[in-house]
């Protein structure tokens, strides 16, 4: 069998592994990592040693879903042990790191009184030196920045933390992952190599491309242990061809959460992509990674967390993919790490970073950045960016989570582009506190009335309404909202029908119809085909379901 050619199995998951936890931006950008593993991972793993029942217990309660608790039935805590103990011996430079970095907050607070900081410097911890620069605010507020390059060519980023496991998934659910790490399963194989391992390519190429296993093996360090189980992965049964579009219209289809593809006869868009699986049977009908093009020409990122910035997603799909648009940042901020040093440092080449009101023109589109307001807690985050995209006179504005919290900038906006014809916004309104993404970043403590009041939020009824008000879109479509069953795994939404984004989703959804808008919330899929003048011809088979 090694001579003959297979595919890899449209169900095979190519997950993407930090210190054996699931990988997600702030465990790449080397400040973000060292403060996760000793506020996050560490944390985890002492508090499930010490009761693991406990965590069991609160597993169970779909109240505690995406919190600190281990998926492990309150077993195998030897294991956990063993994790906790090779953590802190391998990645000690990191603990180390992390402490120095609340040091240097504690030593701004008793140092930096509103004199200068150049005698500061000699004082910021030894590990810190060279690659810091300390700065005050315009009220005198002392603060630092990383150069976060440089953090990049250190020791601190170390690539053999970084692995892949390869497993079969039969379904469209998934346990929360941020809180579990991956241990050993008779069904999963690791494989140790970084994310910029060129093995993933190939690899997930194998999905349309067949090769020998003697290929594969040959990029791959596959042990002879290994070897059995990794051959499970592979099947000679021929996948379906993708169907490249060549009408004449302007092609939109839904792929659940934030992901969205646009495609016309010579181009093709992905916003914020996070990709279901196929190959089993699913509750949902719903396009997969079948559906999408042999080459991507953009994808557009909208903002920096785990739902919109997937590896497990973005990697299998690097080979094909053209550009990759990122907002643009260079704070060097601890808790703004900058997306496009990331995606270079994990082996995405043609990284474009977009600023707001910034264009990218290309044959008859262009793609533009706007502010993004809201959902970030209140902390000064550059990278995030929505992205109006227009194809000949046809304009789309995918607002992703933004909570509209000035309506009068999107009026300074609108003078700028004028109306637009279709509208996809978020309104995931209640989300989840500050300290569930940045807690680890946090040196200084927050209140529980504070960290409850600084939520990551998107917009509500009425803030979406003036939205509407403002742009004058014809058709209207609540997207994100985290509901399809295989975000679970990174969202932990569960949503009824008295939920509060659900009640203003609907309200939003029912106004705009009672006006004559085209509007409605999103589930599943989706397809819509438009040309640049007319109202979109609705294609006949697909299968969608509706939750109000």
């Amino acid at each position: 069998m090694s001579k003959q050619k297979v595919f890899l199995r449209p169900n095979v998951v190519i997950e993407p592994l930090i210190d054996r936890w699931y990988a997600w931006a702030h465990l790449v950008s080397p400040a973000t990592a060292a403060m996760n593993i000793v506020e996050r991972h560490l944390k985890i793993m002492e508090s499930y040693i010490s009761a693991p029942s406990l965590h069991a217990e609160a597993i169970q309660n779909p109240k505690m879903k995406g919190g600190p608790f281990m998926d492990l039935g309150g077993q195998r805590t030897d294991e956990v042990e063993r994790l906790m103990r090779d953590t802190i011996e391998r990645r000690r430079h990191m603990i180390e790191f992390a402490w120095a970095v609340k040091e240097l907050d504690k030593l701004l607070l008793s140092e930096a009184r509103g004199g200068g900081l150049e005698k500061v410097y000699s004082k910021v911890p030894e590990l810190l030196k060279g690659y810091v620069e300390l700065f005050y605010d315009r009220n005198n507020n002392a603060d630092f920045r990383f150069f976060e390059s440089l953090l990049y060519k250190s020791d601190f980023y170390n690539k053999s933390s970084q692995s892949v496991a390869l497993w079969i998934t039969m379904n469209d659910q998934r346990p929360f992952c941020l809180s579990t790490p991956r241990l050993n399963e008779r069904d999963v194989l690791h494989i140790d190599i970084p994310f910029d391992h060129p093995g993933i390519d190939e690899l997930a190429k194998m999905k349309r491309v067949p090769q020998t296993l003697g290929y594969i093996k040959s990029i791959l360090p596959i042990s002879k242990e290994q070897a059995t189980l990794f051959e499970t992965f592979f099947t000679t049964d021929k996948p379906a061809a993708y169907k490249r579009y060549t009408g004449d219209k302007i092609r939109m289809r839904y792929f659940g959460h934030a992901c969205i593809l646009i495609e016309t006869r010579e181009l093709s868009i992905l916003v914020d992509p996070v990709i279901s699986y196929y190959g089993y049977h699913s509750d949902v009908e719903h396009y997969s990674d079948v559906d999408l093009p042999d080459e991507i020409d953009y994808i557009l990122i909208t903002h920096n967390h785990q739902d919109h910035v997937l590896f497990e997603t973005l990697l299998p799909l690097r080979y094909k993919s053209k550009n990759i648009v990122v907002p643009r940042t260079s704070g060097g901020k601890l808790e703004d790490p900058s997306l496009k040093l990331m995606f270079n440092n994990i082996g995405f080449r043609n990284v474009i970073e977009i600023g707001e009101m910034e264009t990218i023109r290309f044959a008859d589109a262009f793609i533009t950045g706007i502010p993004f307001t809201g959902e970030h807690s209140d902390l000064h985050i550059q990278t995030k960016t929505c992205h109006l995209v227009k194809i000949g006179v046809f304009q789309l504005l995918f607002l992703a989570d933004s909570r509209i919290l000035e309506p009068k900038l999107y009026r300074h906006i609108q003078k700028e582009v004028g109306d637009l014809d279709v509208l996809f916004l978020g309104m995931e309104c209640d989300g989840a506190p500050l300290t569930w993404i940045y807690g680890p970043l946090m040196t200084k403590k927050l209140s529980r009335e504070q960290d409850g009041s600084r939520r990551l939020s998107g917009s509500d009824c009425e803030k979406g309404m003036s939205l509407v008000e403002i742009f004058h879109p014809k058709e209207v479509y609540v997207y994100a909202m985290g509901q399809e069953p295989w975000l679970e795994f990174i969202s932990s939404i569960k949503y009824t029908d008295q939920s509060n984004p659900i009640i203003q989703s609907n309200e939003l959804v029912k106004i705009c119809r009672e006006r004559g808008l085209v509007a409605e919330r999103l589930y599943g899929e989706k397809e819509l085909l438009y040309d640049n003048h007319s109202s979109p011809v609705l294609a006949d088979d697909i299968n969608i379901e509706l939750l109000w």
